[in-house]
């Protein structure tokens, strides 16, 4: 498999267990389990390949059931997307932005705080009123970027966010969260990175930020699990924190 978009290989692959199986409309696939045995990857790449399928109309998920067919075949469905996995996007963010908090906290000013304040509250208010708006959580994390005084950062956080956008496969997967807790959770960690950032911590500020978006990954493997519910995002492969 090619490095590059690997879940488009994984994807394929399956493709191929389907078509070669003669599963028919209907039939429920094997567990992601199954597969990621099977095709030996992991189950983060499995999932990334299932979202893409099921945008295609291949196949269906059906929460605490299982995966469907849904396709008449595989040779009908789309063409590949050139979409980015989320969790691909994820780790991507980790490196990048646990970096950015460590320097932020080198540079950041008054200023920047009580900006970052100011984000913390939004997205506190619109927490506790039940509002679907994330731009809270989003300013944040731009803030950070800004307080490094360093505008190609900046550029660079932007174009991940563009990126989770206007991916097809991250809207798919925020549509089968259903409980709210996970954003007091985050909410909880941003005031982590706040405060490491606060006293200037370096340390403190990438170790926070790195533990926050494991949150967020962790929390998104399991609350997308379409197999076993009570599926403990421990048992995922994960990049290691830096030392």
């Amino acid at each position: 498999m090619s490095q590059y978009r690997r879940y488009q290989d994984v994807a394929e692959a399956l493709r191929d267990v389907i078509r070669d199986e003669g599963f028919a409309i209907g039939d429920r696939l094997p567990p992601e389990r199954q597969l990621s045995e099977r095709l030996a990857v992991s189950r983060s790449l499995v999932r990334e390949a299932l979202i893409m399928l099921e945008i295609d109309g291949l196949v269906k998920v059906r929460k605490g059931s299982g995966i469907y067919l849904a396709a008449p075949s595989p040779a009908t469905a789309p063409a590949v997307r050139d979409d980015i996995g989320p969790f691909e996007l994820l780790q991507a963010r980790q490196l990048l932005e646990s970096s950015i908090a460590a320097f932020a906290a080198e540079m950041v000013t008054k200023n920047d705080i009580t900006r970052m304040r100011e984000a913390l509250e939004i997205e506190r208010t619109d927490i506790e009123a039940g509002s679907t708006d994330h731009s809270g959580d989003e300013l944040f994390h731009r803030l950070i970027a800004e307080a490094t005084q360093n505008s190609v950062l900046v550029d660079m956080l932007d174009e991940l966010w563009r990126k989770r956008d206007q991916s097809p496969m991250w809207a798919k997967l925020h549509t089968r969260i259903f409980d709210a807790d996970y954003r007091r959770n985050w909410l909880e960690d941003h005031q982590q990175i706040l405060a490491a950032l606060r006293t200037k911590d370096s340390v403190a500020a990438r170790a926070a930020m790195w533990q926050h978006l494991a949150h967020v990954r962790e929390t998104l493997m399991e609350l997308s699990d379409v197999d076993d519910p009570a599926f403990d995002g421990y048992l995922f492969q994960s990049i290691s924190a830096p030392n």
